[in-house]
């Protein structure tokens, strides 16, 4: 490794040391005196006397404001403001939007750091520390502040007139701090408190690039909305088996599809519309990628550029105001002509997009953020060290605003310092050069009939393709960390929950803390101990208390003197479980439904499995499922890329290590 990235890495920190002493003690969000437990965790948070209420909850409502006054800076976007006031409306409150702080009422002041506009003179006023603004490595700056307006007052002199101040970089930094007010809304809390906070990463999110079925519009705007709770603001779609993603790749979205065609992930263009609009009320950065494979490598091709801005054209009339372009998965060139060809051409469309979308007279409505490009070579450990040079050293001529992604040594790395300084300093793609880490996680394409749904070094352990002893490095900077989740996106949101936490802070994260977060976060505060309980036996390996239990009752058996006693019970709590979880196919929120529908073939099989097992130990002769072709437990899959896409039925595989075997045991046991 070259002495340049190890000094960057000095720098960096030498940086966090200081800017964390200038702030002072960060309060762990799992200190039992404190309440504010904010996912992703904050870098900072300080309590300040006294408390900011909208109601006196334990008294009775001394004073009732149910209309809170918004003020919002130039510079505060529409999707920003909107957002405030969804989250006030979601918890019964009406609000209003002017120019001027109301005195005795309840204001929310939204700002730019810096201004001199309301928000920014009150941060001045109450002496809010502004240092973190001074850090350029830090992404989505702001501070909110919760306090009273000094109005209002119970007979005991207590202030219970709330005021919130989100001070940000940028109206994208505002929205993020809302985020972090939505969620003390839901705790409840009134105690007064200052947050300084930050992210690590600047563009943190999803790569929708797996192979099988794309996720439904439902879904994907069902993540956009999850995403801008926990402060995820990057989508890159780039569906494999999406056939105008890929062998249609030059061709318009179809204005309309069969009910089939929906099945397997079809969309139209309204559909990509309403998609795009989504996100942008997310605050998601949705991007559209291209793949139009080898041809963008093929120099008797000299209409590569039109015929790609052409389907851009399409795509941004639709809405979407960012691109990629994939070439990856159809080899790797050895040809230096070739690999400098890539290159070439990447420069000519990025050159061309700026042109056409990003120059004086555009509407900023209309422009263009860069490119980003998946390039053949996205594994460097594929090739030897002068060949991987003679490949990533062609970016280096690219417009540094180009993001160039890579999956680190191998497909299924976990993001390390390593592969990021031998890609920059060794193979020569450069320090300057805009890298993003496309992290196969929670990624399930190779093992489809399984989940992962447990905490993240637990899923390390589950997925056969990433090494078992693989941990997350506790300092980790890049500019662009995406995930490709599983082909259930809805559970993914477990998994994505927590890498949201890792990538805004990555010195905080706690594996398993955050993990046990994620759960009532996704499924909500009265199904989250049931969840809890099959998530373990959800798994294809099970789990090890499990194998201990059935060990240690086939022992009792053997011995002739029958103890199930903690196996059965441990058997009807997680199949009472399972049967609290089924109510969420009829639950009135959307979201559940959803995930319901990607949990049913594992959730159906393990009741059945468990509700079999019982009656077996009990000396019941049950009704035998067959639990390879049974149709409650087939689920149907997509493979394949351009004209190899063909649909497949499998069959979800919960607790197959233990507890599949076990009941063929239990089956003999009673013949």
């Amino acid at each position: 490794m070259k002495n340049t990235f190890s000094l960057v890495l000095k720098l960096f920190l030498v940086s966090f040391l200081f800017a964390n002493n200038a702030f002072g003690t960060i309060l762990h969000p799992f200190d039992p005196a404190k309440h504010y437990r904010i996912y992703p965790v904050p870098h900072k948070i300080v309590a300040m006397k006294g408390v900011a209420r909208l109601y006196d909850f334990k008294n009775g409502a001394h004073i009732d404001i149910k209309t809170v006054n918004i003020v919002a800076e130039e510079g505060i976007d529409d999707v920003t403001v909107n957002r405030a006031k969804q989250i006030l409306s979601e918890h019964g409150l009406n609000s209003k939007v002017s120019d001027r702080i109301e005195k005795g009422g309840s204001n929310i002041l939204l700002g730019i750091a810096n201004s001199g506009g309301v928000a920014d003179k009150m941060a001045d006023k109450m002496k809010l520390d502004k240092h973190l603004f001074r850090f350029n490595s830090y992404y989505d700056k702001h501070i909110l502040c919760l306090t009273n307006d000094g109005w209002g007052r119970d007979k005991k002199g207590e202030c219970l007139v709330a005021q919130l101040i989100v001070l940000g970089e940028n109206t994208d930094a505002v929205f993020c701090g809302l985020a972090s007010y939505e969620q003390m809304l839901d705790l409840g809390l009134e105690d007064c408190v200052t947050i300084y906070d930050y992210a690590d990463v600047k563009h943190r999110g999803v790569i929708e690039g797996y192979y099988g079925v794309p996720y439904s519009a439902a879904v994907t705007k069902d993540l956009f909305r999850f995403m801008a709770r926990y402060k995820l603001n990057t989508y890159m779609y780039g569906a494999k088996s999406d056939p105008y993603h890929s062998r249609y790749w030059s061709e318009p979205y179809p204005t309309s599809i069969t009910s089939e065609q929906e099945k397997i992930g079809y969309l139209t263009q309204d559909m990509m519309k309403d998609i795009a609009e989504t996100a942008k009320q997310c605050k998601v950065d949705f991007i559209w990628a291209i793949h139009p494979g080898k041809a963008f490598a093929n120099p008797e091709n000299k209409e590569i550029i039109p015929q790609i801005m052409r389907k851009f054209e399409s795509m941004h009339s639709l809405g979407v105001r960012q691109f990629g372009v994939f070439v990856d998965d159809v080899g790797v060139p050895s040809d230096e002509k070739i690999i400098n060809l890539c290159a070439e051409n990447l420069t000519n469309l990025q050159n061309t997009i700026d042109a056409r979308w990003n120059n004086e007279g555009s509407s900023p409505a209309d422009t263009v953020k860069p490119l980003q490009y998946v390039p053949q070579l996205y594994a460097y450990s594929w090739v030897d060290e002068e060949k991987g040079r003679t490949f990533f050293s062609s970016f280096r001529s690219v417009p540094d605003k180009i993001c160039i992604y890579i999956t680190g040594a191998n497909v299924w790395s976990v993001p390390n310092f390593e592969d990021i300084g031998y890609v920059s300093d060794d193979l020569g793609l450069g320090l300057d050069q805009k890298m993003g880490w496309w992290w196969n996680y929670l990624c399930n394409d190779s093992d489809v009939t399984k989940l992962f749904i447990a905490d993240a070094y637990t899923n390390f352990r589950d997925e056969t393709h990433i090494y078992s002893t693989s941990s997350l490095p506790r300092y980790f900077r890049i500019n662009t960390l995406i995930v490709n989740p599983m082909q259930q996106g809805e559970l993914s949101k477990i998994g994505l929950f927590s890498t949201a936490d890792y990538s805004w802070n990555t010195a905080a994260f706690n594996n398993y803390h955050s993990w046990e977060a994620a759960i009532p976060a996704v499924v909500g505060k009265d199904m989250a101990e049931d969840f809890k309980n099959i998530v373990p036996a959800l798994r294809y390996y099970d789990f090890d208390e499990f194998e201990y239990l059935v060990s240690r009752y086939k022992q009792s058996v053997e011995k002739g003197k029958p103890a199930p006693g903690s196996l059965l019970r441990e058997l009807r709590k997680v199949n009472a479980s399972c049967i609290e979880i089924k109510k969420m196919k009829d639950s009135s929120n959307e979201s559940d439904r959803l995930f319901y529908n990607d949990l049913r073939p594992w959730l159906l099989k393990l009741e059945a499995m468990t509700d079999e097992a019982i009656q077996l130990i009990e000396g019941k002769k049950p009704v035998q499922r067959d639990y390879e072709n049974d149709p409650d437990f087939r689920f149907e899959i997509l493979g394949g890329m351009g004209e190899h896409i063909k649909m497949a039925e499998r069959t979800a595989e919960p607790s197959a290590k233990v507890l599949r075997p076990f009941i063929q045991w239990l089956r003999e046991q009673n013949n």
